[in-house]
């Protein structure tokens, strides 16, 4: 082998072993940076580290841990790159800016925080959920049924992961509805004709001594004298359950919660069974109210929209009404409401809102 040749091969071996060593050291670099414990090598990180501990991605029955790279770094070579370097700036807000370095700066920034990484989710269909989970091999069966229902449904509008799991390992921002916006909703029982034939209460209501009227029930107006209005409510009474009415026969939307006078002063008629056994009576109850009313539910129906928008589209996507029946929106609106801060009011409104609206009421 001639001189120039020796440099030659020396040259391509000393410029593999620059590009081993360059290529190499950048990988075991990114791969050291990606793993857990270097993220929480970050001070800030504390807080959302406590949230993954009591998460199912942490811990779960079969024993599968989901790390913070799992669900934070695509996979992909451009994604890999591009979260890699965005990631810079958390280093700089870190040491220099400490922008998150306590609970209260934290909790200050954490909507923000979530609505950036929700973001990405929704920019790259959850790329990194699904590289553990795959519709397609998802078992309906054993699933719960509201679960394999929610995932069909999700499937077919063409949903992605985030969308319904904001809180899987951390938890969701608090929110809260600015209460100008009720203030704007009782504003329009300020306008409700002193001759209005129907009108409907906005928040619980009495009934003089006879029981309390819930949000959204139609009353039927026989006299009206400024604010006092004798009215009308025609509803439905289950047997065993007398002091409660109810929208329509079979559908458990509450419209009314009577005391013993109550129950004596209804007009009714004769107990028929349904299919399910459950006896039924069409009854009415006539009496006083003085609060503040609505004569069109257009303004509750508005309100019940931003309750949604901030209450439950934090979490997940909006649950379209006509997905449950009247008797399902009920306990799924409760079980949804306790895990978020809603008043019980307005958790009331939400309800009704669903419940108006469900598959079983609306085209009837």
């Amino acid at each position: 082998m001639s001189i120039k040749k020796r440099y030659i091969a020396l040259l391509v071996l000393v410029s593999i072993g620059i590009g081993w060593l360059t290529l190499g050291g950048s990988a075991a670099i990114m791969h050291y940076t990606s793993n857990t414990e270097f993220c929480l090598s970050c001070h800030s990180m504390d807080i959302p580290y406590k949230e993954y501990q009591g998460s199912v991605h942490f811990s779960n029955a079969t024993g599968i841990r989901a790390e913070c790279s799992d669900c934070h770094i695509p996979t992909d070579t451009m994604g890999y790159l591009f979260t890699k370097i965005r990631a810079t700036k958390d280093i700089y807000h870190e040491f220099i800016t400490s922008k998150i370095d306590t609970a209260e700066k934290y909790e200050i920034h954490r909507k923000d925080l979530a609505e950036m990484v929700w973001q990405q989710f929704r920019e790259n269909d959850s790329a990194t959920c699904r590289t553990c989970h795959n519709a397609d091999a998802m078992e309906p069966f054993a699933q719960t049924r509201e679960a394999a229902k929610m995932h069909a449904y999700g499937i077919e509008q063409n949903q992605t992961c985030i969308d319904c799991h904001k809180g899987v390992a951390h938890f969701a921002p608090e929110v809260e509805l600015d209460s100008k916006a009720f203030d704007t909703l009782m504003a329009f029982t300020k306008r409700t004709s002193p001759d209005a034939k129907t009108v409907y209460p906005v928040t619980e209501i009495a009934m003089a001594d006879l029981g309390k009227l819930n949000p959204t029930a139609m009353l039927e107006v026989v006299k009206s004298n400024g604010e006092e209005r004798t009215v009308t409510l025609n509803a439905y009474q289950m047997k065993g359950a007398e002091q409660v009415l109810y929208m329509a026969q079979g559908q458990r939307a509450i419209v009314a919660t009577l005391t013993e006078g109550g129950q004596q002063a209804l007009q009714a008629g004769e107990f028929k069974a349904d299919e399910y056994g459950n006896e039924w009576r069409a009854v009415s109850l006539t009496g006083m109210i003085t609060s503040p009313v609505v004569d069109s539910l257009d303004p509750v129906w508005s309100y019940a929209e931003q309750l949604n928008n901030v209450y439950c589209s934090t979490c997940h996507a909006k649950i379209p009404s006509n997905h449950f029946t009247v008797n399902a929106w009920g306990p799924v609106a409760k079980s949804m409401g306790d895990r978020t801060d809603i008043s019980g009011e307005n958790l009331e409104i939400l309800t009704k809102f669903f419940q108006h609206h469900a598959k079983d009421v609306v085209g009837h």
